[in-house]
């Protein structure tokens, strides 16, 4: 069973991979707008925000990774929706193939498109004076957190492409996503934010990912934020999964 449950995935992660190279405009704009928020920062607001870093693009940058994830994931709810509505997932339950790999083939294909985008912003962000002193251990710790927030938004992207109505709602789910960075301390510290507004920041799980990110590519000592990110992270992931394979039976019963 297992077997199969890999070889299916395999097969139907290179069909929707073979989609994704036919249209690279989807990682394109995927890149535009956390790249134009980087860019706004940077230049514009960055010289009145003092953060105590040396650049504020080393700063910023674990916030637009954040935000580059939850805009990228909106695609694989908006290819599941289109997936459902041409009659393909009916097509494949009339054939001897393991029911999840379906949705675990869209699953990846979000990891390997976000992980593509991570690069080139993570590129541009060189351009624009980004450095860091992390070793090889430092960035696979923060490629261990971005590829699990990564599944885990996935998997709600999947609940939201199963659930909706028409391909605008199946995506704009993510908006919520991508504003939740903006209320913690992806751009600015919390400590400077009005009480409730800094205890929220400072309770939700973009505040302790993205500081758990900062300070391992600054090669500051970690502390408990990692795990709390992590927790976050493998938390919402089992969650999502849970509500969506449950979504998935539903549609397919």
């Amino acid at each position: 069973m297992s077997t199969r449950f890999f070889g299916d995935t395999a097969v139907l992660l290179g069909r929707s991979l073979r989609h994704i190279t036919r249209s690279l405009d989807t990682i394109i704009t995927t890149t535009i707008m956390p790249i134009a928020f980087m860019l706004l920062f940077v230049y514009v607001f960055g010289g009145a925000i003092s953060t105590g870093s040396d650049a504020y693009v080393n700063y910023l940058l674990p916030g637009i990774l954040i935000i580059t994830i939850a805009t990228g994931v909106s695609y694989t709810a908006f290819r599941l929706f289109l997936d459902m509505q041409s009659g393909i997932f009916e097509r494949f339950q009339s054939m001897p193939i393991a029911r999840s790999s379906v949705l675990w083939a869209h699953v990846l294909t979000s990891l390997v498109a976000n992980l593509i985008s991570i690069v080139v912003v993570v590129g541009v962000a060189l351009l624009m004076g980004f450095r860091s002193g992390a070793g090889a251990a430092e960035w696979l710790a923060v490629a261990g957190i971005l590829i699990l927030f990564t599944l885990a938004l996935t998997w709600i992207a999947v609940i939201a492409g199963l659930s909706a109505k028409s391909a605008d709602g199946a995506s704009a789910f993510s908006y919520p996503l991508v504003f939740l960075p903006f209320i913690s301390s992806a751009f600015v510290p919390t400590d400077t934010m009005p009480g409730p507004v800094r205890a929220f920041a400072e309770n939700q799980p973009v505040t302790s990912i993205v500081d758990a990110i900062r300070d391992l590519l600054a090669q500051r000592p970690v502390g408990s934020d990692i795990w709390v990110a992590l927790a976050w992270c493998v938390g919402i992931l089992v969650v999502a999964y849970l509500f969506a394979m449950a979504a998935y039976r539903r549609k397919i019963s």
